[in-house]
């Protein structure tokens, strides 16, 4: 098989939905809420799609998390290697930065590549990578982490002391059980986990978002 078929190839990926029925999607790059402002290559659909080894094991954290009296809201899962380029094309175009008072208001545009907030090749495209936060099931509201989504930002570190007591023991209650399952968090994202023992540790696809992609 030619390189090309294999990053093309979504054989080893499932639809996160048909592991975890129960999981919240906001898939925020199918939209225009992000901090590029538009809808990011590769998205056609707003659904999470994960290697299946990733989408088992979040399904152990997600069973162990409902029990608890949360649900799992993802915002990301695979991103497509296309994608990652429109990112740095974005990074590139100095003009624009429509986003910047919602989700960079401290940096300036290229210092969110310098500071590694949004790399140039991502983990999200080897397929194992999640952006997830957690719900209260008995509110239906977002659990509260001291900071957004994407916010790029110190206060996003998850080891970041200048939030609420309540705030942090949230991020600590989601990482906790994020490695209990087998994810390894990174240090300035609270939100992003990838699958310790991810199946494509050197592989970056590029298939978009779709469901006929996994359905083929």
């Amino acid at each position: 098989m030619k390189e090309k078929d294999i990053l093309n190839n979504a054989s080893g990926f499932v639809l996160l939905a048909d592991f975890v029925p129960h999981i919240i999607q906001e898939i925020r790059y199918h939209s225009s809420y992000n901090f590029v402002g538009e809808r990011i290559d590769g998205y056609e659909e707003p659904i999470a799609i994960l290697t299946k080894e990733a989408a088992r094991a979040l399904k152990d954290v997600a069973s162990e998390l409902y029990v608890k009296g949360y649900m799992m809201k993802v915002f990301d899962a695979y991103r497509p290697a296309r994608a990652v380029k429109h990112f740095v094309l974005w990074g590139i175009e100095d003009t624009d930065i429509r986003m910047k008072p919602y989700f960079y208001p401290k940096l300036e545009k290229q210092e969110l590549f310098i500071k590694e907030y949004i790399a140039k090749q991502s983990s999200h495209s080897r397929g194992s990578t999640i952006d997830v936060t957690l719900l209260e099931m008995d509110t239906g509201k977002e659990v509260d982490m001291g900071s957004p989504f994407d916010m790029f930002d110190e206060i996003s570190h998850p080891d970041y002391r200048g939030i609420t007591d309540e705030q942090y023991e949230n991020r600590m209650l989601l990482q906790s059980q994020m490695i209990r399952g087998g994810f390894k968090p990174i240090d300035n994202e609270w939100w992003h986990f990838t699958l310790e023992d991810e199946p494509y540790p050197d592989t970056y696809f590029e298939f978009p978002v779709s469901r006929d992609q996994i359905r083929a």
